[in-house]
């Protein structure tokens, strides 16, 4: 839920919001288990639930491969994604590289992270906790079960 949080706070700051899903390429990996395209769905309907079903006025999601090379990243990005005024991010890399480049770099306030970060939500589904359910929220719960979340986080493990 530090999610909702993170972009409720960024629309205070700026009129338009663009929402990067970061490894898009990376899918059924212990650090990413769901595709870009489940990822997109679920932000979609946090988004709808959240912030109403107009928010596609004011948010844009897109997912964006990684290119491996930091230095230019922010290039790559205002390639994909056309011109931006800066970030709000809780990554120090990713400020540092908006900073160094002359746009504004927000530092996000963290929500909930050191009990909902997707790190300890895969250690809780591993540890056979239901527990983890507490940090997503109630209607997101029946599209994770048909993504079988819980299980692809087990079987990943299990092939390590």
């Amino acid at each position: 839920m530090g999610h909702v949080a993170a972009i409720k706070y960024a629309l205070e700051l700026a009129e338009e919001l663009v929402i990067v899903i970061g490894s898009a390429q990376d899918s059924f990996s212990l650090k990413n288990p769901l595709t870009a395209g489940e990822r997109l769905y679920l932000l979609n309907k946090v988004l709808a639930n959240e912030l109403g079903p107009d928010y596609c006025r004011r948010v844009y999601v897109v997912p964006v491969m990684d290119i491996e090379m930091n230095k230019v990243w922010v290039q790559y990005l205002r390639m994909l994604l056309g011109d931006f005024d800066g970030v709000v991010s809780g990554n120090p890399l990713v400020l540092r590289l908006f900073s160094d480049m002359g746009l504004a770099a927000i530092r996000q306030p963290m929500f909930n992270r050191e009990e909902c970060s997707g790190t300890k939500i895969r250690q809780l589904v591993l540890s056979g906790s239901d527990s983890w359910k507490k940090c997503i929220p109630p209607y997101l719960l029946p599209e994770l079960k048909k993504f079988e979340f819980e299980e692809r986080i087990r079987q990943l493990a299990s092939e390590g």
